[in-house]
């Protein structure tokens, strides 16, 4: 029977049956196809592909009724023609790493050298190249001249379709607006990145809580389990941003109700400014003490007399949770307080047309 398939041709076809050492697939012909089960197995022995997967292969030959089909042309197969007919149709070769020449390494391919450049050696996570002499690995062939003397081989090509492969699939799995499930990978000073099934994704450390995280490694260690938000997904770029604050209650959204005007708390210094003061009062609530409500003289550098994490009583003046603002002024002390009664005390009976603040008459003082 003549076969229907040129040798090297790729189809697109269904398995239609696994066995212990082979791949069925299906033909839509009385003839049966077969690959190697080894082709999909990785070296434990666990087969990536069940029974209905969609997947592409490459005629190799047969006769009778069963036809030998691969993932990846290797050995006896890759005669020359079979390597001319991979390289016109993108066919991925199998060959082994026999030793590093100048410029790149030598690769053999069944019976036919082929010589594969540094620069197409490995993807994203490259190895020193004495490691890569003795491997079995996959090649896209580049050139193919001189009736197959001078080849040259790409392993970069075949790791960067299966990159991309793995990033469609990625980004039909994670889309913006989703929550994920992810595990801390590493931590930096400007956040940290999380493992999203062998991507890293970005959690910035604006984006951990809505309480200011000055060490990330304060809140997150390395192998931690998170739950967070996909804020931003860029798969063009391999860019994806997560967040865990977007799915904490935000704390602005009852300030009024806690915090109304004339509530007096004993908050924490945050920040010092040129302007004034930031002064927590809450877990992830900051307000402003502008330096115009400080007993200081003009031109003081504010950081030579407030530091942060110094305690520090305020009273609330006025709450604007849109913009997420909130005005504070110092909490006058007692003994403040009784200097200005004593202040007005001595001046009850002058009469000058105006009203009296103790407080700002003190600041004359």
């Amino acid at each position: 029977m003549k076969n229907l398939y040129e040798q090297g041709q790729m189809i697109e076809t269904t398995v239609a049956a696994i066995s212990n050492d082979t791949v069925f697939i299906d033909l839509g012909l009385k003839s049966e196809g077969f690959v190697n089960k080894s082709e999909f197995c990785d070296e434990n022995g666990n087969c990536s592909i069940k029974e209905g997967n969609k997947i592409k292969v490459y005629f190799l030959g047969g006769k009778n009724e069963e036809l030998h089909f691969t993932t990846k042309l290797a050995g006896q197969n890759a005669g020359k023609s079979v390597l001319e007919n991979a390289f016109k149709n993108g066919i991925p070769v199998e060959g082994h790493v026999t030793k590093e020449i100048k410029g790149g390494f030598e690769v053999m391919i069944g019976t036919s050298r082929a010589f594969c450049p540094y620069s197409q050696m490995g993807y994203r996570q490259k190895k020193e190249p004495a490691e890569y002499v003795g491997e079995h690995l996959a090649f896209k062939i580049q050139e193919f001249k001189n009736d197959g003397k001078n080849i040259v081989l790409s392993n970069r090509a075949i790791l960067e379709e299966q990159a991309n492969a793995e990033l469609d699939q990625l980004s039909k799995k994670y889309t913006e607006g989703m929550t994920v499930n992810g595990k801390v990978k590493s931590i930096e000073s400007y956040g940290a990145f999380i493992d999203l099934n062998g991507f890293q994704a970005l959690l910035p450390v604006s984006e951990i809580s809505h309480a200011r995280i000055k060490n990330v490694s304060d809140v997150l260690k390395v192998g931690q389990e998170i739950t967070a938000k996909i804020i931003k997904a860029d798969w063009q770029h391999e860019k994806v941003s997560l967040s865990t604050k977007e799915l904490e209650a935000d704390p602005w959204d009852n300030v009024k109700k806690d915090f109304p005007a004339g509530t007096k708390i004993e908050g924490t210094i945050s920040r010092v400014t040129d302007f004034g003061i930031f002064v927590n009062i809450a877990s992830g609530i900051d307000g402003l003490v502008h330096i115009s409500k400080l007993n200081v003289e003009r031109n003081t550098n504010l950081k030579k007399i407030y530091k942060p994490g110094e305690k520090f009583p305020v009273i609330v003046e006025k709450v604007d949770s849109e913009e997420k603002r909130i005005s504070l002024a110092p909490v006058v002390s007692n003994e403040e307080q009784d200097n200005a009664a004593e202040y007005l005390s001595s001046h009850k009976d002058d009469d000058d047309g105006e009203t009296y603040n103790p407080f700002a008459a003190l600041l004359k003082k």
